[in-house]
């Protein structure tokens, strides 16, 4: 190998770990779902479906609590099933568990506390693309 190439090799080293430690990161019942913009319907009290930009599938678990910030523990990753307990600063609790359907559609099964009041509830997600794309409705 030249020098050139092994200065190259050394360089991208870490972005390679990198890379991989994220993928590893990816729960295995999400990896084909992509983050995006997402309606979701089955939330009580909404008189219509409600649309959601992440970048992450698994926040869509957290929609109960606006915009807190949540950390979350896979409890069960396989097949096409998550379940996960999360925690969202001074916003509550709670659990989930997200079945894919297909890659833009899931059912996302949620229970907790939120602002000091419980919930339960099973909502659709459909993913409809990317964020920032205005999604036209007309059919």
């Amino acid at each position: 190998m030249t020098r050139l190439t092994l200065l190259l090799a050394a360089a991208l080293a870490p972005l390679a770990a990198g890379a991989g430690a994220v993928a590893a990161d990816m729960p295995k019942a999400l990896a084909g779902v992509a983050g995006g913009l997402w309606e979701l319907s089955g939330i009580p009290g909404a008189k219509a479906s409600a649309k959601q930009c992440v970048a992450d599938p698994v926040d869509l678990a957290f929609v109960e609590h606006k915009a807190a910030e949540c950390s979350h523990q896979i409890l069960a990753d396989s097949g096409d099933t998550l379940r996960l307990s999360y925690r969202c600063s001074g916003a509550g609790f709670g659990q989930a568990t997200i079945k894919v359907v297909t890659p833009r559609s899931l059912r996302v099964d949620v229970q907790g506390i939120a602002d000091g009041a419980p919930y339960a509830y099973v909502m659709q997600a459909h993913r409809l693309g990317d964020c920032g794309v205005k999604v036209e409705r007309g059919h």
